[in-house]
């Protein structure tokens, strides 16, 4: 399926960088999510291994996931500038 999409997308006249920018673009959101993913994950065990510091954890935990968030945004940005460029 996505072999026939990329095929499509190539012979519509696009060119390779551009084609590249929405796979960049698609790579950033995947690697955010799981960032985010391994974030909360590490978040419910810290706080299932200590409940006391449940609040510093949650403060942590957010700050981190947006973060993440923010460099996927950059990213995907940067690659849609690409794609319409």
């Amino acid at each position: 399926m996505l072999s026939a999409i990329l095929l499509q997308a190539a012979t519509a006249g696009m060119g390779i960088a551009k084609l590249g920018a929405t796979v960049g673009a698609g790579l950033a959101a995947i690697g955010a999510g799981i960032g985010i993913g391994m974030i909360g994950k590490g978040a419910v065990e810290g706080i299932s291994r200590q409940p006391s510091a449940a609040g510093d954890i949650r403060t942590s935990m957010l700050i981190m996931g947006a973060l993440v968030e923010g460099v996927a945004l950059f990213a995907v940005v940067v690659c849609f500038l690409a794609l319409f460029q």
